[in-house]
């Protein structure tokens, strides 16, 4: 028990150390959901702690990953006016993002001869992870290997998006949020977040139409292109 609850404690400060880190050296290399990971595994593996055994403690943290999803809504619900009024692009962009996504993650899995299992472990990694595993186990994918491209894919969205947002010139706070929600999830919504309450409302109603239509597509698209 006493081991338990020291790796969960260890968790959230880690957590909170690189939070505070973050927020004196704004720098997306230093962003808490990529430094965070780097550190507890580096502990973990240093101190020879079997996954197992950090678990029981750290599990704590994975539990609370739905009810943090919900708890959007109060978000939402404060920039209401803004997602009725663009209610239809953020329809369509997020639409046409989640199809991309769906493709192109086939597209990649062809070109690199992956193997059928994996390929449908990788098609739904733009949804957030509860989502994403579960399509992943309806389509005949591996849930553990869907969990990890979720996460590495909300990374690279995170990392990426700024630069995008940049070169593009993207400048109105809906796109924003929706290039984030929809190609990042939930570590999206953590950098959208950033540009504004506006643009973090509409990303996270992004990742939860992109979780919806992943729902949705995925199955009826993998069985075309099986």
């Amino acid at each position: 028990m006493l081991s338990a609850m020291f790796w969960l404690v260890f968790t959230v400060a880690v957590y909170l150390a690189s939070k505070m880190l973050y927020a004196r050296f704004p720098k997306t290399y230093l962003t808490p959901l990529l430094v965070s990971p780097i550190v507890v595994i580096a502990v973990i593996e240093i101190s020879g702690v079997s996954f197992k055994s950090y678990d029981k403690g750290a599990h704590w943290l994975s539990e609370m990953i739905e009810p943090a999803t919900i708890a959007l809504a109060v978000t939402l619900h404060k920039h209401l006016d803004v997602l009725k009024k663009n209610a239809a692009a953020i329809l369509a962009g997020v639409g046409g993002g989640t199809f991309a996504a769906i493709v192109t993650s086939v597209g990649m899995a062809r070109m690199m001869r992956l193997s059928p299992e994996v390929m449908d472990s990788l098609v739904p990694r733009s949804a957030t992870t509860p989502i994403a595993v579960t399509v992943s186990g309806m389509i005949g994918g591996l849930p553990t290997i869907t969990a990890v491209a979720t996460l590495v894919t909300g990374l690279l969205g995170m990392i990426a998006g700024p630069l995008v947002v940049k070169w593009c010139r993207i400048r109105h706070p809906v796109a924003r949020g929706i290039l984030f929600g929809t190609s990042a999830h939930s570590a999206g919504i953590s950098k959208a977040l950033e540009y504004g309450a506006v643009t973090g409302s509409v990303a996270g109603i992004a990742m939860l139409f992109t979780a919806l239509i992943t729902l949705c597509l995925a199955p009826w698209l993998m069985v075309w292109f099986n």
